[in-house]
């Protein structure tokens, strides 16, 4: 063989190894595109070596994968490019099923794709989809979709009919009623927002046909739940359906409900009715709220004590902390009942008062004597105004001060004693206003009311006491001693005079000043005043 032969030989091998390894080159990188496209860049083999090459060609091509095939890309981990297998195999589907499987691409992003989702839920296509599938000569499709807008507005045209709302202009089938009309249709209850529509539209018999399904509806639905299912009259109208609609709404049922309920042999439902109410008064209570004068007589009518034992425990709780009474063995009469009438604004047994002080079951300065000297103050002066009755004054302003409202008494003794005519009154007048300056500690105000006093009543001890006490908030003890002894002569017990001495103590905010007394006292005469001991015990403490 020539040279020159030889070396053609060699250049045509070449050329075909050339070829070879630029063929390999562009199936190499076919591969890694189809990858790309079909989410599959993590598998690693070459396209040689694998079977997602010849997987990811026939989903290229448009033709559906095997079993086998499905089950290799979920076992290598392609589940991205399996579903994209599974979405070209829906598309096929669709455009065999909707005439378009001349259409070439079958790749799920397609417009087309889209367009036979929303034929396959008889969805409306918009102008330019339809368009479309003129453009791309899928007129089989776009016959379908004509098709579908035909039955369509059949279908409309029918329950504008049905539903009586003929009278509205927009026939179009992408108008807001068609979807109303659907929905009331469907046996669903309209929204606010329908409803609003259809009124705006004048609608009304439309409105009233769907509220009377949706109340049929419900009044089927509230019979199955109480048991009333053998009752024939399944009309909203019915009696029972208001009944039942009230015992949803936790209401108590009437008299005339119950005697309804009685005559047609209901009474199941009166069972359910008082359980369910009972179960709401019961909630009520749990949540701190009280029950009212009508739900407390429902409790008793229905035997149901133990609900309200309950009610009063829990009142009688709220009440104990309000009123500042700690005691946790406290009974519940007779306090429950005198925390409930100052609730109620109403007046309490003045002597129950005085005797529960006296057992000292409450405190004289306590919450429930301090609201009690109140209300008493109120009464007095609505009396005063009603009346005219001027011994009603003191009264109301030694209320006053009892209820440490010492500035309501002022107010309420600031008169023109010129224009009252008895002595003994202006002198008991100006002694509790006396009084309440001293509560204020204006002494000098209440010494000059206190002498003012004893000249329109010379004899009375009341103004003397008062003077006493004065002396003594001074710390002039012998002078107070004086005033007592003056008391004494005109009418007034020892006893009262000791209480005014305790009482004094009790006011005292001054540590030094009761150990200053207490000494005094006891000191004058250890047995009679032998209960200051504890207030000298209590200022030794103190000062240690």
């Amino acid at each position: 063989m020539g040279e020159s032969k030889l070396d053609e030989i060699l250049e045509v091998i070449k050329q075909e190894q050339q070829y070879r390894v630029q063929e390999f080159g562009n199936l190499e990188f076919e591969f890694s595109k189809l990858k790309s496209k079909y989410k599959a860049t993590k598998h690693n083999g070459s396209w040689q070596s694998s079977h997602l090459y010849f997987i990811l060609l026939k989903l290229e091509s448009g033709n559906l994968l095997t079993d086998l095939e499905v089950q290799w890309l979920r076992a290598t981990g392609l589940y991205e490019t399996n579903q994209i297998a599974q979405e070209i195999k829906r598309f096929t589907q669709l455009k065999s099923q909707y005439k378009a499987s001349q259409y070439q691409d079958s790749y799920p992003d397609s417009f087309l794709y889209q367009i036979l989702k929303k034929l396959e839920v008889t969805e409306r296509l918009s102008d330019s989809e339809y368009n479309w599938l003129l453009n791309n000569k899928l007129l089989e499709t776009a016959e379908i979709f004509q098709q579908q807008e035909s039955v369509k507005e059949t279908h409309f045209a029918q329950l504008r009919d049905k539903y009586q709302a003929n009278k509205h202009l927009d026939l179009s089938l992408s108008s807001p009623l068609y979807p109303i009309l659907q929905n009331i249709d469907a046996k669903d209850n309209l929204s606010e927002s329908e409803i609003n529509w259809l009124e705006q539209q004048e609608l009304s018999e439309t409105i009233a046909i769907a509220q009377d399904l949706e109340q049929t509806r419900e009044f089927a639905a509230l019979r199955l739940k109480y048991k009333a299912t053998e009752y024939q009259d399944s009309s909203p109208k019915s009696h029972l359906y208001k009944i039942l609609k009230r015992l949803e709404l936790s209401n108590q049922l009437g008299e005339q409900d119950i005697n309804f309920l009685k005559k047609r042999k209901l009474t199941e439902i009166i069972e359910i009715g008082n359980e369910k109410y009972a179960y709401t008064l019961k909630s009520k209570i749990n949540f701190g709220e009280l029950l009212n004068e009508s739900e407390i007589d429902w409790l008793k009518n229905n035997r149901r004590e133990d609900i309200i034992i309950l009610a009063q425990q829990k009142h009688f709780a709220i009440l104990k902390r309000k009123y500042g009474l700690i005691d946790p063995l406290l009974l519940l009469e007779p306090f429950y009942k005198i925390m409930v009438k100052l609730e109620k604004k109403e007046r309490l047994d003045i002597i129950l008062v005085a005797q529960l002080i006296e057992q000292k079951l409450l405190s004289r300065d306590g919450k429930i004597a301090v609201a009690h000297y109140r209300l008493e103050a109120e009464f007095y002066e609505q009396e005063i105004k009603r009346t005219g009755h001027q011994w009603d004054i003191p009264t109301a302003s030694s209320y006053w001060r009892k209820a440490n409202e010492p500035e309501q008494a002022l107010k309420i003794t600031n008169l023109d004693l010129g224009k009252i005519r008895e002595g003994n009154l202006k002198s008991a007048i100006l002694v509790t206003r006396g009084a309440a300056f001293r509560d204020m500690d204006n002494l000098a105000d209440a010494e000059s009311c206190a002498r003012k006093a004893m000249n329109y009543q010379p004899n009375s001890y009341q103004p003397y006491t008062l003077m006493g006490a004065i002396s003594y908030d001074r710390g002039d003890y012998a002078e107070g001693d004086y005033w007592f002894e003056q008391a004494i002569q005109r009418g007034a017990k020892t006893e009262d005079i000791d209480d005014e001495l305790k009482r004094i103590f009790r006011s005292t905010k001054d540590e030094n000043k009761r150990h200053e007394a207490a000494e005094y006292l006891l000191k004058k005469d250890s047995q009679r005043y032998s209960w200051a001991k504890s207030y000298l015990k209590k200022s030794q403490n103190n000062g240690k």
